[in-house]
């Protein structure tokens, strides 16, 4: 599933093709695209037409565009699930085999599609918190801020990730406390900390809670300037590109493989029904938990 960087490229390409243009006309070509609107396709497409898009915005995983002209505030919201695609095509593009919904806009150029071979993704046009300069929708009002967010207050979390009855893998993946890291990023910040997964958060310290969120931020950033992570073709950005820092992950997929700080095969370890990749010599198990 997309993590924050992948999700960050394809807001910035959002805002870089559609902010500001109106749209002409939708077609919602499978309902499962649009089932999180309650009142389903019609009510999806009525909302949209005629309306202006804002710059788009990210909360952790979560995309939404605002949108003018609606009277009251409402975004479009959008996530990609496992293998959702925004896509800016010119028209003449012919449709893609999973394309699901199709925006076409007033000057007649780029069109919008989103194209998702699962189905796990949607759209879905929400009412936006009261008020809000960014238009965040209510569904997603209780996510936490990401660590790239400037808005982010590190103090905070550190107070919180600390005082969490947990470890310390679960608590990177809890969207209330910390949204966008995912498991990549968790596994490759961990790495960069000599951190177990399976940590306790009470027995770190303020500098390891300082250090590891330097270390997820440098990761992320350090991914994002590549374009993501991609191991399929799957995940594009809006212009149907991959990503490539799959090729400088330290932990993430590289199952006995040496560790490039100290040359220890990498492990992976079943977690949560996924897989934690870490290096056994330089991130030791916690003493107080056995296994993994």
């Amino acid at each position: 599933m997309p993590e924050l960087p992948e999700v960050e490229v394809v807001r910035r390409g959002l805002a870089n093709w559609v902010a500001g243009r109106t749209v002409a006309d939708v077609q919602v070509l499978h309902p499962r695209a649009v089932r999180r609107q309650p009142a389903g396709a019609a009510d999806f497409t009525a909302r949209l037409i005629g309306t202006t898009l804002g710059t788009a915005q990210r909360r952790g995983k979560y995309l939404w565009v605002p949108l003018a002209g609606t009277g009251a505030g409402f975004s479009l919201i959008g996530h990609l699930g496992m293998s959702g695609q925004l896509l800016v095509q010119d028209p003449s593009v012919p449709d893609e085999t999973h394309l699901r919904v199709r925006l076409r806009f007033t000057d007649g150029g780029r069109e919008l599609r989103f194209v998702d071979q699962r189905t796990f993704g949607g759209l879905a046009v929400e009412e936006a918190e009261d008020g809000d300069p960014e238009g965040t929708p209510l569904s997603i009002a209780h996510i936490a801020r990401d660590p790239l967010d400037p808005r982010f207050d590190d103090a905070v979390f550190s107070v919180a990730l600390r005082a969490k009855r947990t470890t310390v893998k679960r608590a990177l993946l809890d969207q209330t406390l910390i949204s966008g890291v995912g498991n990549i990023y968790a596994d490759e910040a961990l790495w960069r900390s000599r951190l177990h997964y399976d940590r306790p958060t009470a027995t770190l310290t303020r500098p390891q809670t300082a250090e590891l969120l330097a270390n997820a931020r440098e990761v992320m950033t350090a991914a994002l300037a590549v374009g993501g992570t991609s191991f399929d073709s799957l995940y594009v950005n809006v212009n149907g590109e991959s990503g490539y820092f799959s090729r400088d992950l330290d932990a993430y997929g590289r199952e006995h493989e040496p560790c490039r700080r100290c040359g220890t095969p990498i492990r992976r370890a079943a977690w949560m029904n996924r897989s934690s990749y870490f290096c056994p010599r330089c991130q030791r198990v916690p003493r107080a938990r056995s296994g993994g």
